[in-house]
């Protein structure tokens, strides 16, 4: 009798257990069947403006642009101590900022690109890999840097950055 009395209490028990078995079971087969979720793709950082106006778009970029501006700058008051242009890079060594270290095209994520006459002189700064973050920079001695994220920047590309000096 005893035994009968203990059958009757462990039927409802294993109904139970079998009811949640398989309704933990149909609950996981959708999610077995759905694709799993893509995971999100990895944002870009964001860049902060180094300044007011600052027309770079990354790091890099604003980095290219600072050596350009230093190689203009020293250009100019070359310009005026000697009445022409420097003809290399290394001639600019200790006019203002402009220092040894920085004669080396290599520059990062950029490489630097320099022609000069007594007159004139054309800098270009190029981007080991050409992309919305990393433009192209193309400027002459009329003080304007002009860009282009399509291909190598020149005189027509549209002007990012005038200086007056």
């Amino acid at each position: 009798m005893m035994n009968r009395m203990t059958d009757r209490m462990k039927r409802p028990t294993q109904l139970l257990t079998i009811l949640c078995v398989l309704l933990l079971a149909a609950c996981l087969l959708p999610a077995q069947d759905a694709p799993p979720a893509a995971a999100p793709a990895p944002q870009a950082p964001t860049y902060t403006p180094k300044y007011h106006g600052d027309p770079a778009r990354s790091d890099s970029e604003a980095l290219a642009l600072a050596y350009m501006r230093g190689v203009m700058r020293a250009q100019m008051l070359f310009h005026k101590q000697h009445a022409h242009y420097a003809s290399s890079l290394s001639q600019l060594v200790h006019i203002n900022n402009f220092t040894q270290r920085m004669v080396n095209p290599d520059r990062g994520d950029y490489t630097a690109g320099f022609r000069a006459k007594t007159d004139n002189y054309i800098l270009t700064m190029t981007p080991k890999n050409l992309d919305a973050l990393h433009r192209s920079f193309y400027a002459e001695d009329d003080g304007k840097i002009h860009a282009d994220e399509t291909k190598p920047a020149d005189a027509t590309s549209q002007v990012v950055e005038t200086h007056h000096w």
